[in-house]
């Protein structure tokens, strides 16, 4: 096998990064065909589709928070895993996976009866309407059984990556987003489903990808293997991997809780087609923040592994690349976005009154996505670099002191178009976030910097 520690150490970082960032960028691509797919098919249900749409719009912040908890454990545990790799500390980095694993398995239990007993109300709260409480509630019920794969798939293929495996953790996302894309039309129409067989064909292609995943970390390939003795939980473990992945944790899991705030505000002053045009956007900003994430996790391994070995220069050198990459991609996109909105939307819909609805409703929601890259490589790069109380620091300002009370106070400040003022919120707060961000970074990176000296 491939020895990980010297590619990592000592392989160019330009090729380096193309190596471990192509692929996964390729699978945070691949990923997002989860839920698209299913709403593109959902979309254009013959007679309901429109409404279908909608209600698994709502489901939006609950998939969100199961991914979120994912995100909680391995976005800390796995970058954890990689500096102390770097240390040439092997044991304590498999005592990190192994503690991962147990406390996924832990949390995926207490999801899945939470949903399944609760996701109703929860809906209501969230935006569903009486037209689309159905199609939501039917979506979640059967959603919810496949947590525990969604849980592992997503956690633990962070750790797969982190070791430099990065084709491989591509791969355990292909293998299960080419199956969803076979069985979608199949449950859906085929036999009739509906959104419960977008559901079904979820979970049945995330249990695929979980075995493929658990079986590469119990096997021989990995560096990195899950044994029986390291999932016995002990705090000195587990709790420095929570505290660094709080920040991921937050910043999706105030996703969820931005979206019941977006959902019910434009629910109020749109109705379901300001819901549904939601629905069609937060789809686009997957598109836009998953590649940026995508690209990041293919440098925090390198970032995080030179960063436990004090290697200055290759640190910097990785965050520039990462940092460039981030804002080209970001700035690319938002010239497609703000040139040819209707091709975005029309994925999703063909209802003329959506689609004209969400042309306005994009170029307004999106206004400063270019300034998604400069936010994405900072905040990445912080928690590469072990920083767990800025990362969290920038994902609280960004959601809960500055866009949070905007969606609630520019329908005061624009009460000619109340529903546009919900939608405007989000540049605004993007663009003095990222601001705040980049100047936080300034100082933070500088200060770590100087510690390798």
């Amino acid at each position: 096998m491939k020895n990980t520690d010297s590619f990592l150490g000592t392989e160019p970082v330009g090729r380096l990064l193309l190596k471990l960032a192509l692929p996964t960028l390729a699978a945070q691509l691949i990923n997002m065909l989860y839920n698209i797919v299913d709403r593109i098919y959902i979309g254009h249900i013959p007679v309901v589709g429109t409404l279908a749409l909608t209600g698994v719009g709502v489901c939006l912040p609950l998939i969100m928070i199961v991914a979120a908890f994912a995100a909680l454990v391995s976005s800390g545990g796995a970058p954890r895993a990689s500096i102390f790799m770097g240390k040439g500390d092997v044991d304590f980095a498999e005592r990190t996976l192994g503690n991962c694993f147990a406390l996924q398995l832990i949390l995926s239990a207490v999801i899945t009866v939470v949903l399944l007993l609760f996701n109703r109300p929860m809906l209501l709260a969230f935006g569903a309407s009486p037209d689309t409480i159905e199609y939501a509630a039917s979506y979640m019920n059967i959603y919810a059984i496949g947590t525990l794969f969604v849980q592992l798939t997503l956690g633990m293929n962070a750790f797969i990556t982190a070791q430099g495996f990065a084709k491989t953790g591509m791969l355990s996302v292909l293998i299960g987003a080419v199956l969803n894309i076979l069985l979608d039309p199949i449950f859906i129409f085929m036999f009739n489903m509906g959104v419960r067989g977008a559901a079904l064909a979820t979970v049945i292609s995330q249990l695929v990808s979980c075995i493929w995943v658990v079986s590469f970390l119990c096997g021989k390939k990995t560096r990195l293997r899950i044994r029986v003795r390291n999932m016995k939980l002990s705090p000195k473990v587990f709790l420095p991997s929570l505290a660094l992945g709080l920040a991921t944790f937050i910043m999706q899991s105030s996703e969820s809780i931005l979206a019941v705030c977006m959902n019910s505000s434009l629910q109020r002053y749109g109705g379901d087609t300001a819901v549904g045009s939601m629905t069609i956007l937060s789809s686009v900003i997957q598109f836009a923040m998953l590649p940026l994430m995508g690209i990041g996790q293919g440098a925090q391994p390198i970032i995080s592994y030179n960063f436990g070995a004090r290697n200055k220069e290759r640190v910097q050198k990785a965050f520039r690349l990462l940092f460039i990459t981030d804002i080209v991609y970001a700035t690319g996109l938002w010239i497609l976005v703000m040139l040819f909105p209707q091709l975005f939307a029309g994925m999703f819909t063909s209802n003329p009154v959506l689609l004209d609805f969400t042309r306005t409703s994009m170029r307004v929601y999106l206004a400063v996505m270019f300034m998604f890259g400069i936010q994405m490589a900072c905040q990445m790069t912080f928690t590469s670099l072990g920083n767990a109380a800025a990362s969290i620091v920038v994902a609280v300002v960004r959601k809960f002191v500055l866009l949070i009370p905007l969606i609630y106070l520019m329908p005061m400040l624009m009460p000619q178009n109340k529903t546009m003022a919900v939608y405007l919120a989000e540049p605004i707060a993007d663009f003095l976030a990222v601001t705040f961000t980049a100047i936080l970074f300034a100082f933070e990176f500088k200060k770590a910097m100087a510690k390798l000296d």
